[in-house]
């Protein structure tokens, strides 16, 4: 354990070219990493650092807290995802080109995405195949004409599935569209299977485009689309706003969010990337010593209900919910002991001189330090614990639309605690 954070070893791989965080420019930096972070003053103020329970902080704002700041394929919607600057601010200080950068836990595909941007190469797992839909189609992206003339060639009256309830959230021919649609990807795009890359990026853009606050979502207005209510609580919206849901052109949806989604340009598709589907602890088809890096977000204990959020998107890319084994982790013993099992997995994937980013926020209205139990959960593994930097972040804009005000619910901070695996 480090005592103090005047004792912080200095590490930094040799030659690292560094990002700026408002763009994707690139410059040499010689500070080494625990240097720059403690000398960050990217937004005109220099980090405090402090130690607290035996633990050493570093605290600034290091990455915008500004809503689409980075590139515009990020802009898929997923519960408590984190931002590319996040991943990103590790990824081009602490790795170089063509290294592989990992996420065990890649939920929407914000690490592996980044990765790809900055010219690594990029792994990701998740329990939940989901994820992977979310994805891989964003590292091999496809031009308009070609989604335009896919969409075209689709019979939209070939929904043959019953499915009544839906009918809370969709018009009676939206819903049939839908059903198409999902008839048409499970033919093409079976999940045992890798599709083809259009094919792939529909699927995608189809499941974000299910459920939403506005009209460009197939359904009748609803909660944001990173969370699914059900059947029951949409018929309650409905009856409370006095709303029908309207009829949508599925096709039209799908071709606007694949435009908003290349509007900073189609990035080349990715030549190496690697996917799991297994619990965070037991990752065999990630190889011994092959990463660089990982940033990483696990569940918040059990804050977040990742089955419940997601159930509608399951159904559609005929995923059974309930045959993932996602876990909840109601209390801290529990959730450290999944972190300590993660982290000696990660132990194995990482490179001698890697790093691992461990993000975690707020939780019981900050009465529970996740990062401590992070922290403490590394005991006796073959990682040298630097510093815990802590990220401060003003208000958002997904805390605007739940009605919680900045520093009065929800993670107001980003804390990653920060790692390098021994020689």
């Amino acid at each position: 354990m480090i005592d103090s954070l005047d004792a912080l070893p200095l590490f930094a791989p040799p030659s690292v070219a560094a990002v700026s965080d408002n763009s994707h420019s690139v410059s040499v930096r010689k500070q080494t990493f625990a240097e720059d972070v403690r000398n960050f003053d990217g937004f005109g103020k220099r980090s405090a650092a402090f130690e607290e329970g035996g633990v050493p902080y570093i605290v600034n704002e290091f990455w915008t807290a500004a809503q689409r700041q980075a590139h515009s394929i990020h802009e898929v919607s997923y519960r408590a995802c984190f931002k590319p600057q996040l991943p990103g601010f590790f990824i081009s200080r602490l790795t170089a080109p063509g290294e592989w950068v990992y996420d065990p836990f890649m939920g929407r595909g914000t690490t592996p995405v980044e990765t790809h941007l900055l010219g690594r190469k990029p792994a990701g797992n998740d329990i939940n195949p989901l994820s992977v839909l979310l994805t891989r189609p964003r590292l091999r992206p496809v031009s308009v004409e070609a989604i335009e003339t896919a969409l075209a060639a689709i019979d939209w009256d070939d929904g043959d599935e019953e499915a009544p309830d839906l009918l809370a959230f969709y018009s009676e021919r939206t819903l049939r569209r839908i059903l198409a649609l999902k008839k048409w990807l499970a033919n093409k795009a079976p999940l045992d299977k890798t599709p083809d890359p259009v094919t792939d990026w529909i699927r995608m853009v189809a499941i974000n485009r299910l459920t939403g606050h506005s009209p460009g979502f197939f359904s009748v207005y609803t909660l944001p689309p990173n969370q699914a209510v059900s059947v029951q609580s949409q018929l309650k919206i409905n009856e409370k706003r006095a709303q029908t849901p309207p009829d949508r052109d599925v096709a039209r949806l799908i071709l606007k969010k694949s435009r908003a989604l290349l509007s900073s340009g189609a990035p080349a598709p990715a030549r190496d990337m690697l996917f799991s589907t297994a619990p965070a602890d037991r990752t065999p088809d990630i190889p011994t010593g092959s990463v660089a890096l990982v940033v990483t977000s696990p569940p918040f204990l059990d804050i977040v209900q990742y089955r419940d959020d997601n159930w509608l998107r399951c159904w559609f890319a005929g995923i059974d919910v309930d045959a993932v084994a996602i876990a909840q982790h109601r209390t801290e013993s529990a959730w450290a002991s999944m972190v300590r099992n993660v982290l000696s997995e990660l132990a194995r994937v990482v490179r001698p001189g890697g790093h691992v980013a461990f993000e975690v926020g707020e939780v019981r209205k900050g009465r529970v330090l996740l990062e401590r139990l992070v922290w403490n959960a590394a005991e006796g593994l073959p990682f040298d614990r630097l510093f815990v930097m802590v990220n401060s972040q003003a208000f958002t804009k997904t805390a605007n639309c739940w009605g919680v005000g900045n520093n009065k619910g929800g993670t107001n901070t980003n804390r990653i605690v920060v790692f390098r695996r021994r020689e």
